[in-house]
């Protein structure tokens, strides 16, 4: 196995000066059937609850994870680590921190869609504590077809049962 130089990498809130810098990433992660236009990627940034953290190294953008949430209920919208930065902890520690502004804002339970082809994916979102609820037939363009996958992340309140 080739040596790996320890990589560091920041996270930072999202900033709109980014957008650009984003989207380029998020054309380079996911075929372009499945990457997000321009606008479905500035909707997603305006949803109500909207987060977006990014990840740098050396003061550029590597990665990003984009999420929303209403009420007691999270989702991913998408994460993006460019290729050449991955399986250094970047995804791991963008979700971190997405879990923990959904805890601070009350959600009790993240949901997420993923291709059911994307082993790599769905072997990182089960690592996490996530697991496979249904398949979503048709989900993506092209006909493909998507895992529903979810992880409780704070117990039910007793107002809500």
């Amino acid at each position: 196995m080739p040596f790996r130089a320890a990589v560091t990498f920041q996270l930072r809130a999202y900033l709109p000066a980014d957008f650009d810098q984003l989207y380029e990433i998020d054309q380079i992660c996911y075929e372009p059937e499945i990457a997000y236009s321009r606008r479905e990627l500035r909707n997603y940034m305006r949803f109500p609850g909207a987060t977006c953290t990014v990840a740098e190294i050396d003061g550029k953008i590597a990665g990003f994870c984009l999420a929303a949430w209403q009420d007691e209920i999270g989702y991913i919208v998408t994460m993006d680590v460019l290729p050449n930065h991955r399986r250094i902890g970047m995804a791991s520690a963008l979700l971190r921190d997405v879990e923990q502004k959904f805890l601070i804002a009350g959600v009790q339970a993240i949901w997420l869609e993923t291709a059911m082809e994307n082993e790599p994916a769905i072997a990182f979102w089960q690592k996490h504590g996530f697991g496979k609820v249904r398949v979503r037939k048709r989900y993506y363009p092209g006909g493909r077809d998507a895992y529903s996958m979810t992880k409780l992340i704070a117990a039910p309140s007793k107002t809500s049962l």
